[in-house]
């Protein structure tokens, strides 16, 4: 079951934040500044740029080099959580910039995704929006394999694809660690990742190369803690629990599209195209 709490303050000053949403001049000096996720100072994802026309994105970067998990909240993180509690919220928050948070708590099944595979968002759904790269020639590259997790209809101009990223790619988990999680997710177990999110809302000016345009809603969790968890649940077939802090104030979306989450996370799971029945 899913749950949406109401927003909430959280975080601590930016400079004291271990990771942190920033804009950085682009190389070529027109004035335009990527949008960034920093970890320790250190570029980690290049993600969506602001004007909403271009393509939906989050990029790897080398900064994406460690995780964050807490150790004092391994034990209350090891199974499923009933209901957000607001010490597991602060003590996550403390990683983060202060900031306005929406907190969402639900199951995922996640499906890993490397490029070139079936299913891969960024050479299918995105290259029929906008086409390929006009420089490059192209699909967009995220750097990463990523999960994909769950996609719905927003209505018939809007579609929602939601992500989860690790911030470290799954050749480097502990190969035991995470078969012991899949022992004992076989057994039943739910346990719970922790993620900080974005809401993009992305929609080109132009179809000229589009045979499928609408605006995508890409709502991206990026990984905390639960990386193991997260590769043993898209092992076995499995659902693992998410903690998400949605970053209201560093989405490409307003406050109604984030009001609108709870009633489009209880929709169907569909696939572009596909309607539900009635």
């Amino acid at each position: 079951m899913d749950v949406i709490g109401e927003p909430r303050r959280l975080g601590i000053p930016e400079p004291e934040a271990r990771l942190r949403f920033e804009a950085e001049p682009q190389k070529w000096g027109s004035g335009a500044r990527r949008r960034l996720l920093v970890l320790d100072g250190e570029p980690a994802f290049e993600l969506s740029f602001w004007c909403g026309t271009c393509q939906f994105l989050f990029q790897r970067l080398e900064g994406a080099n460690q995780t964050l998990s807490l150790e004092s909240m391994q034990e209350r993180l090891a199974g499923r959580l009933s209901d957000l509690h607001d010490d597991i919220l602060d003590a996550f928050g403390s990683l983060l910039p202060e900031g306005d948070y929406l907190p969402l708590l639900f199951p995922v099944e996640p499906r890993l995704v490397t490029p070139g595979q079936e299913g891969y968002y960024f050479s299918n759904e995105q290259v029929a929006t906008w086409g390929l790269d006009q420089f490059w020639g192209l699909p967009e590259h995220p750097r990463t394999p990523y999960y994909r997790t769950f996609e719905t209809a927003v209505d018939d101009a809007a579609h929602l694809y939601e992500f989860v990223v690790p911030m470290v790619p799954s050749s480097w988990n502990d190969r035991e660690r995470v078969d012991e999680y899949i022992e004992q997710m076989m057994r039943g177990l739910v346990p719970t990742a922790v993620a900080v999110s974005t809401l993009d809302l992305c929609q080109p000016a132009l179809d000229i190369q589009s045979t499928d345009s609408y605006v995508h809603w890409g709502l991206t969790h990026f990984l905390l803690d639960g990386h193991h968890k997260m590769e043993a649940a898209a092992s076995a077939g499995r659902p693992v629990q998410l903690l998400s802090l949605l970053a209201l104030g560093e989405s490409l979306a307003e406050p109604d599209d984030h009001h609108r989450l709870a009633t489009l996370r209880s929709q169907p799971n569909l696939s572009r195209g596909v309607r539900p029945a009635r």
